[in-house]
């Protein structure tokens, strides 16, 4: 047994239990300075050695490590191998940058020791799904998720949080329902139920009862579609980010919903495998949803006043990108589509945190209050306007490298009506993403004759808030002007898959 490949799960999981659980410090009212430090330090140390422990065990070698045995011949199995290092990277680099800007806004949130317990707890059971080495162990880390990160969803206690947060727990267990169905029958005709490069279904034994499995392999697509908010279970997305704390709904829109694609990911490429899908209804299907989504919650983002419900609406949209690219079965799809998984992490996590900025400091939650924010938090909005263009693919940024292998592995793919339509959905997305996030800045920075009325005091937030959005904006431009490393290493990564 590997260790290493424990302690990242265990650490921040014991640690978060325990702050839970203990009397560290108290409610916002009543606690003293000292309590407050205290449990902010206490975080950032079990974080940063947490995080640490999670990219040295990654990044250094194959490890894997069974806890216990489950069940006959199904073990609680971790094991690192690409897709496993890609995800726990993405959720360290983000679970440090909003843990810093957390230690600032939830001051004002109160109930800090329930968040950061929970929090650490969180990165736990994250880096125990993105190690998970076969189909069980995903699954469980899978519902643990959902129960550990929906408190996170209702912490103000309003109604409004705890009718989203039942919301988000109710599709979240009907989703994971759908991929428990989907295990039972691929527990009968798989050779393992470890994950392997290429699938691991017995053909031979599957063909008498194709018919089935193909309908149990969608049930999946649909169940674990759900977390990602794929159409038609996408309306948890919209409910759930709004009433949430910023720093639970950056978490939540830049990594909780990419569980499900990762879900999807194992299923169809590492049990199934696209073979036994390509040509299928089942492939049809999954493509119809995931373009249907990326129309449907750009134009419902455009329409819509609130900024963090657009941006809720938004990530519905961006998200099929990644499920389209993941349903076109080929090498250059995929790769585009682990690239937007990748850049819409840093893209959407920042703009939660700019948005979360923006009502710290003025109280403001609507996209017509936001005139001239430019003139008062320069490096805010210049930050806010770097996520815009990433997300909507203008070059120089990552969300334009994704973009592009993804249109690519649509024209590519050969797949009748699919190869022209997708892209020009993508580009009708893109056009929508412009209209509904531009705006902002074109009106932050240049507000008109109504600026004369306004106080354009200078009002930037404290460094502890300012530093993770430039980190992600430096993240999110190094992705687009230097790709050429994280593009190797993805196609290294699929190669095994279909070759």
């Amino acid at each position: 047994m590997d260790l290493w490949i424990l302690v990242p799960i265990i650490l921040p999981a014991i640690a978060g239990i325990l702050l839970l659980v203990s009397s560290f410090t108290g409610h916002i009212r009543g606690k003293t300075a000292g309590s407050v430090r205290g449990l902010h330090v206490y975080t950032a140390a079990v974080l940063v050695l947490s995080a640490a422990a999670a990219l040295y065990a990654a990044w250094t070698g194959e490890r894997e490590a069974v806890l216990f045995t489950l069940l006959d011949k199904i073990p609680i199995y971790f094991r690192i191998d690409g897709i496993g290092c890609l995800f726990v990277t993405l959720v360290s680099i983000i679970w440090l940058a909003v843990g810093l800007y957390s230690f600032v806004y939830m001051e004002r949130e109160g109930e800090e020791k329930r968040f950061f317990g929970l929090y650490l707890l969180l990165y736990g059971v994250l880096v125990g799904l993105d190690f998970a080495g076969n189909l069980i162990t995903m699954y469980l880390c899978y519902e643990l998720m959902t129960l550990v990160s929906m408190p996170m969803v209702l912490h103000n206690g309003s109604r409004e949080s705890i009718m989203a947060a039942l919301k988000y727990l109710f599709y979240s267990m009907c989703g994971a329902y759908g991929g428990l169905f989907g295990i039972v029958f691929l527990y009968r005709y798989c050779d393992t139920l470890n994950f392997t490069a290429g699938g691991t279904l017995n053909i031979a034994a599957a063909q008498e009862h194709r018919g089935i499995l193909l309908a149990a392999v969608f049930v999946m697509l649909l169940g674990f579609g759900a977390k990602a908010g794929m159409f038609p279970l996408h309306s948890w997305l919209p409910a759930a980010h709004p009433a949430a704390p910023s720093p639970a709904s950056a978490v939540l829109s830049g990594i909780i919903v990419k569980s499900g694609v990762l879900a999807v990911i194992r299923t169809v490429y590492y049990i199934v495998g696209p073979d036994f899908l390509r040509g299928t209804w089942v492939q049809y299907g999954w493509m119809t949803l995931a373009l249907i989504t990326v129309f449907m919650g750009s134009l419902l983002a455009y329409r819509e006043p609130v900024l963090k419900k657009r941006l809720a609406y938004s990530t519905v949209s961006q998200i099929s990108y990644i499920l389209f690219g993941l349903s076109l079965l080929t090498p250059d799809a995929m790769t585009g589509a682990l690239l937007h998984t990748a850049a819409h992490a840093f893209i959407k996590c920042g703009l939660f945190l700019t948005a979360g900025i923006f009502l710290y400091q003025f109280g403001y939650t609507r996209v017509a209050q936001l005139d001239g924010m430019g003139k008062r938090m320069p490096r805010t909005m210049w930050c806010y306007t770097i996520f815009a263009m990433a997300l909507i693919g203008i070059p120089l940024t990552g969300g334009f490298i994704s973009k592009w292998y993804l249109a690519q592995g649509a024209l590519r793919s050969g797949i009748e009506v699919y190869s022209w339509l997708g892209p020009v959905v993508l580009l009708v997305s893109a056009l929508l993403t412009a209209g509904y996030l531009l705006p902002v800045t074109m009106k932050g920075f240049f507000p008109g004759e109504e600026a004369a009325s306004m106080d354009l005091t200078k009002r930037e937030p404290s460094l502890q808030m300012g530093i993770p959005l430039v980190l992600l904006a430096a993240l999110v431009l190094l992705m687009g002007i230097l790709p050429n490393p994280l593009i190797r290493f993805l196609y290294e990564m699929v190669s095994p898959v279909f070759y």
